[in-house]
């Protein structure tokens, strides 16, 4: 990591060997692990009073599960939220999708695993939050937001940017312009990024 402030994480997983490992994993990759919760209720509690950059939650834990604790930290837009599961069925992939999560992993997982994991995260949260800074009206943002996911495909395709960076050419493009973003994703889809301009 550059010279920045590391990211603060918060770690919730009910299995305090589990935790523990996440946390010394998190540490050597430079994360700042500022706050470990054993149950999602105290996830949510640390997670309103710390104002974490990103929180890694476990889906299975007692009182509430990581979930309940997701769509909650998502809702009031405190952190980007990581699911952590011992199982990858679709179902419980959409669910965690619709909580608000911005990322998902299945244990056993990797440090070559968690770190994108968290950094999309990071990254797909920041997206989010722009948008609706933007775009008030919540149908509205969601077909946005379905525009300029449109738009990045075309652009990682057309230019061969990575997803974060496809996200920044299209901000960057619409304030240069002064259009709004949907403007710019729309004519991206159209007519490709050089189109972009004419939206």
């Amino acid at each position: 990591m550059t010279s920045t402030a590391p990211r603060r994480v918060l770690i919730a997983e009910d299995e305090a060997l589990i935790r523990m490992d996440l946390a010394e994993m998190l540490a050597e990759e430079g994360y700042d692990v500022v706050g470990q919760a054993a149950d999602g209720e105290q996830a949510i509690a640390l997670a309103e009073e710390l104002r974490p950059d990103l929180v890694v939650l476990d889906v299975k834990m007692p009182k509430l599960d990581g979930i309940a604790a997701a769509q909650r930290i998502a809702g009031e837009r405190i952190a980007p939220v990581v699911i952590l599961t011992a199982f990858a069925q679709r179902e419980l992939v959409e669910r965690a999708r619709d909580a608000g999560a911005m990322a998902y992993l299945v244990k056993p997982f990797s440090r070559n695993d968690l770190v994108p994991a968290i950094e999309m995260a990071v990254s797909r949260f920041r997206e989010v939050a722009a948008l609706e800074a933007e775009v008030g009206d919540l149908t509205e943002r969601l077909e946005t937001r379905k525009a300029v996911d449109r738009a990045k495909g075309v652009l990682q395709k057309d230019l061969g940017l990575s997803e974060p960076d496809a996200f920044r050419w299209i901000q960057k493009t619409a304030m240069d312009l002064r259009l709004s973003m949907r403007q710019v994703a729309d004519g991206v889809v159209e007519h490709g990024a050089t189109g972009a301009a004419g939206a």
